[in-house]
């Protein structure tokens, strides 16, 4: 049973044991139809010291030292609830994804009382509140000092061991893979069974983050799936990989999963100047040939006749491809909010992708030296038929991974 079909009677006995790492509890205090207790400050920096270290809960309308149940009254509702989102929205940055929804408990005398209960996961993302940076120890938060700040940002970042592309994507299910997407990367030798081969390819992966996850859920993988063991690893989730690959709508997972294109007039980066414009989504394979088509639209071709016509593109498609490969496979996909930029100019193609330079690599030897942020992302990218035209390129795949890519932009512009 995972804590999201958590029973009432489970969480009643949560309640009457007390606050721990993974369960909040706060009264809920008003002056007219004004909340003045918890402060906002505080119930932010609450909600983000869990979404920093464990998959937790916080309930509202328990008093916390004698755990009894003050419940809500139903015409406040509508206001607690506007206030959580707000501080989610608002307080914490980068905002916090959590499921907020109103049940209905008795009390110690039989009485029923209207409780708000916030499921709040652990985040893929560090969380700044109006305090600082906070994680949870017990039943308390504590700021976190700057070596184990840096730890967490390490940890959540590509340089970990299990690397980000790797992670499971809170709020995520199995069915938002589309089988069509997933069974292209299936060969002779794969498992017949859909669940084992999606974990096999780690696009998806165990949620630890919670607990006592249910592997049951999710369906069957498509057709033909095996749950596999529950227990307490936690239920299958995509990966960030697997949305990336096989999901329809990446950007619904995980935000800002796109590339925004936009073609100007002359050599300005000005909305005034702007001629074309497209937030390109999708697969990452469907986007790599989005972008493509975006700069083959609106690039301009110079003709001579010699004596016949001679047309010579603006830039040669194969650079641009191996540069919109490189900016979709390499890109930060843990720096929140911030997209893939493709902005082509009279003169010019820019392509800005998030994050820096992986490693130990330099501006210097880009062109030497070959090193992979997201590898379980480059190796599906290795496996994915190549579907762009880009004259030229010799390509079966939309990856090589010999790391020829950057002396192809450099040669050939």
């Amino acid at each position: 049973m995972s804590v999201m079909g958590e029973k009432d009677s489970e969480l009643l006995g949560r309640i009457a044991l007390g606050e721990d790492s993974v369960l909040e509890l706060k009264r809920v205090e008003f002056r007219g139809n004004r909340i003045i207790g918890p402060r906002r400050s505080d119930m932010a920096d609450e909600l983000a010291a869990m979404a920093n270290t464990v998959s937790g809960t916080v309930v509202l309308g328990i008093d916390d030292k004698p755990r009894d149940i003050s419940g809500l009254s139903e015409e406040k509702l509508d206001i607690v609830e506007d206030w959580l989102r707000s501080i989610c929205s608002d307080s914490i940055d980068p905002p916090l994804d959590c499921v907020i929804r109103k049940r209905i408990l008795r009390d110690g005398k039989g009485a029923e009382k209207i409780i708000i209960r916030v499921d709040v996961p652990r985040s893929l993302f560090v969380h700044r509140s109006p305090g600082g940076y906070f994680r949870r120890i017990g039943s308390s938060k504590r700021e976190m000092k700057p070596d184990a700040l840096a730890r967490l940002f390490q940890q959540r970042s590509q340089s970990r061991i299990i690397r980000f592309d790797e992670q499971a994507v809170p709020f995520s299910s199995i069915d938002d893979l589309n089988p069509r997407l997933w069974k292209r990367f299936r060969t002779p030798l794969s498992s017949e069974n859909n669940r084992e081969f999606l974990e096999k390819m780690r696009l998806i992966t165990r949620d630890i983050s919670g607990e006592g996850g249910d592997a049951g859920e999710g369906g069957d993988a498509g057709e033909g799936g095996d749950a596999g063991e529950g227990g307490d690893a936690g239920e299958f989730r995509p990966s960030v990989a697997g949305i990336l690959m096989t999901s329809d709508a990446p950007e619904s997972s995980i935000p800002n999963a796109f590339i925004q294109a936009v073609c100007y007039r002359g050599t300005r980066r000005s909305g005034s100047y702007q001629l074309d414009a497209k937030d390109i989504t999708g697969p990452l394979d469907v986007q790599i040939a989005g972008a493509c088509r975006f700069v083959e639209r609106n690039m301009r071709v110079f003709a001579v006749k010699a004596p016949c016509r001679i047309e010579t593109p603006q830039f040669s498609m194969n650079a641009v491809f191996e540069a919109v490969v490189n900016a979709v496979a390499h890109r930060d996909y843990s720096i929140y909010a911030s997209k893939i930029r493709l902005h082509l100019f009279s003169d010019r193609l820019e392509i800005h992708s998030p994050g820096c330079l992986p490693n130990t690599m330099t501006v210097e030897s880009i062109a030497e030296r070959q090193s992979s942020r997201n590898e379980l992302l480059t190796s599906l990218l290795a496996r994915t038929p190549m579907n762009v035209n880009a004259p030229g390129s010799r390509r079966g795949f939309i990856m090589d991974r010999r790391g020829d890519g950057v002396p192809v932009i450099i040669t050939e512009s």
